[in-house]
């Protein structure tokens, strides 16, 4: 481990976030084996769920010439076809978030644990951080993706709305029963959230802080606000940065930036604004607006949309300012 890693002897921040973290290819010690392959089994699925989320079309010109003709049934059939496999895709999606949910719980108990300090865990456990940064990587861009593509939504509209027709109808929809009302009712709280892997990221996060009262808050969001550190002192020190072997390793680091900044925003009492907290947010913010703006703009988005404080009476003006959309 000690070649990954490389202690600076200055101390770049007052949060223990000076050190590399190999997030290209950081490999499990025999002790962190198990966790490591139960949590790449989600990571494999999420490489699936993400090139599905990426070619997903929707049925927009079904639904609309189904609309524009209610009364010929052929036209009905064919938006009924076309949108059931597609719900078939957005059910594997909302299962896969709860998948996602227990793996994320899975490393914060190894992560969080007691007798080690924060630094110590990512420092000496980098293939799990490497895992939880993949898992927040993934999370913000899949609600890039799904923020962009509003035929999500369309389409599980119109499947709620023929459904409901069907029933009232008493007409048979066995083709597209597979989301029963329960799930459905379920899907479609999912997905009427701007960043539905996210929320389900922070939600995991609070719960697993209020299920676990024996390991103190504090082991969980210093664990989040090191992370936060490790990523922006990897991205502008120029030292670090060099030792990356693929530049979208920079926009990696910047996707778990911002998301342990959100998770520390929703489970600290304080949030993430405030003058105490263990984040360097101007730095971070810095940082982002440092790179290409078609790059960062989701990002920016994020925090200013997502987080729960940034309103606050609290936040510093110059923090609002520098978050302020252009």
């Amino acid at each position: 481990m000690g070649n990954l890693i490389k202690v600076l002897t200055r101390d770049i921040d007052n949060n223990g976030g000076n050190f590399f973290l190999d997030f290209e290819n950081a490999q499990p010690s025999q002790s962190e084996t198990a966790v490591w392959e139960e949590v790449n089994q989600t990571l494999t699925e999420a490489r699936l769920v993400l090139e599905d989320l990426q070619t997903y079309r929707g049925a927009g010109e079904e639904i609309r010439q189904a609309i524009q003709s209610p009364g010929v049934e052929g036209v009905q059939e064919k938006a009924w076809s076309a949108v059931v496999p597609l719900v078939g895709k957005l059910k594997t999606f909302y299962e896969f978030s709860q998948k996602l949910e227990s793996s994320l719980r899975c490393l914060l108990d190894v992560l969080t644990s007691s007798g080690l300090s924060p630094t110590q865990h990512l420092e000496q456990k980098q293939s799990l951080a490497r895992q939880f940064a993949h898992i927040l990587h993934f999370t913000l861009r899949f609600d890039e993706l799904k923020m962009t593509n509003p035929a999500i939504q369309n389409d599980f509209s119109y499947y709620r709305r023929t459904i409901s027709r069907m029933r009232i109808n008493n007409l048979s929809g066995n083709a597209g029963n597979e989301v029963n009302n329960e799930l459905a009712n379920r899907m479609s709280l999912f997905y009427a959230s701007a960043t539905p892997m996210l929320k389900t990221l922070s939600d995991a996060t609070s719960k697993f802080v209020s299920d676990n009262q024996d390991v103190p808050l504090e082991n969980t969001t210093d664990c989040l606000s090191t992370m936060a550190s490790v990523c922006k002192v990897m991205l502008e020190t120029p030292e670090y940065r060099s030792r990356f072997a693929s530049e979208e390793t920079v926009l990696f680091c910047l996707r778990v930036m911002v998301g342990v900044i959100i998770l520390y925003d929703h489970v600290h009492p304080a949030g993430a604004f405030v003058k105490t907290c263990n984040i360097d947010m101007k730095g971070c913010i810095r940082v982002l607006k440092e790179q290409p703006p078609s790059s960062v703009e989701g990002l920016l988005n994020a925090l200013r949309y997502t987080t729960k404080h940034l309103n606050d009476e609290a936040t510093s003006k110059q923090i609002k300012n520098m978050l302020l959309p252009n």
